[in-house]
């Protein structure tokens, strides 16, 4: 769904306290986590604006999303 929210306490309501845990005591999390809200960000504005970009260009930003989504549920799983 266009512009939907996807930060990690949205995606992960369950793991809710390690995140806010996490990010505090993690300096490498707490920077793949800026990284992870940066790029979604950065997607649903493109989404929610229509700003005109090539479909390659949201793809490869919506693969770097899942990516560091994955790499971060790997940190909390750990």
């Amino acid at each position: 769904m266009l512009g939907e929210s996807h930060d990690l306490r949205h995606e992960f309501p369950d793991l809710e306290n390690k995140i806010a845990m996490l990010r505090a005591a993690n300096p490498e999390f707490a920077q793949r986590m800026d990284e992870y809200d940066a790029t979604d960000a950065h997607v649903r504005n493109i989404e929610e604006l229509g700003t005109p970009v090539a479909d390659e260009t949201i793809e490869e930003l919506k693969k770097e999303r899942l990516r560091l989504k994955d790499l971060l549920y790997l940190m909390l799983r750990a």
